[in-house]
């Protein structure tokens, strides 16, 4: 069974790097006009680059894995004796 937590992480990653590569465009290229009074923090990288790491984060502690024990071998066994 996949977690939840799995694809919230997965969704996390994909916006965090949405995010972030906004924000790296705006530094390479600003607007004409910064009518934005705290446009000199670029918060854009910094949250994308915050939801991209915590989407990481959730995507490997919680990916899905292979659970390999002993009821799983008899199930297998008793499929191929029938």
């Amino acid at each position: 069974m996949i977690s939840i937590w799995f694809f919230i992480g997965i969704s996390l990653l994909v916006n965090g790097a949405l995010i972030l590569a906004a924000g790296i465009y705006q530094l390479v290229n600003p607007p004409a006009e910064i009518n934005i009074q705290l446009f000199d923090l670029h918060a854009n990288v910094w949250w994308g680059a915050l939801l991209f790491v915590l989407g990481l984060f959730y995507c490997a502690y919680f990916r899905p894995r292979r659970v390999v024990g002993s009821k799983d071998r008899r199930s297998v066994r008793s499929r191929k004796s029938n």
